[in-house]
């Protein structure tokens, strides 16, 4: 893990820390998670950087094998961990797929603020972490993948997408070096 440098117009994308999907029974606590999470949102929004806060409403429309999935409708379901401070200038994407690009306006958000490199985390490592740091490297975003702020529902999923897939999407780091680079 070595993080090459961090822009000074970059986007932190923080994925799925809401009620509904930290309580869900994860491989590792969510705690930590929450607030490694937290800890870099706060530095990013401190040093003038965009914060992303993703949510997930719903379950992709359409068939599949397992069924719709079905999302509570329930508000506290979506609702952020409170240790994330939310604030004004945060920009909320809400999503119905895994990841946090597709039929939202992250991509066209980010791009009106000239952002060239995205800090992904959260929960799940293997779900909405890799469907939107897939994305992001698609559309041509340098992309950070912050892999001790995220948790996953299996702990073999979680150690696939750090070992195998995010090395060829972009840039591995932990916390304590991203902090480190802000400053």
């Amino acid at each position: 893990m070595a993080l090459t440098q961090l822009d000074a117009n970059a986007a932190l994308i923080v994925i799925d820390l809401q009620h509904g999907i930290i309580n869900l029974p994860l491989a590792s606590a969510a705690d930590p998670v929450v607030e490694k999470s937290a800890a870099i949102a706060r530095a990013f929004r401190a040093s003038g950087r965009h914060v992303v806060l993703v949510n997930v409403d719903a379950g992709a429309p359409g068939r599949t094998d397992n069924g719709v999935p079905q999302v509570p409708h329930d508000p506290a379901f979506k609702a952020f961990d409170p240790r994330l401070e939310q604030v004004g200038t945060d920009h909320v994407v809400t999503k119905k797929r895994w990841g946090a690009f597709q039929t939202t306006d992250l991509d066209r958000w980010l791009r009106s603020l000239n952002v060239e490199q995205v800090v992904i985390l959260g929960i799940a490592t293997s779900i909405g972490c890799e469907s939107t740091a897939r994305f992001a490297s698609e559309l041509g975003y340098n992309v950070v993948l912050v892999t001790d702020a995220m948790a996953d529902l299996k702990a073999d999923a979680h150690e696939n997408s750090v070992k195998n897939i995010f090395p060829r999407l972009g840039e591995t780091t932990s916390t304590e070096e991203l902090l480190a680079k802000i400053g």
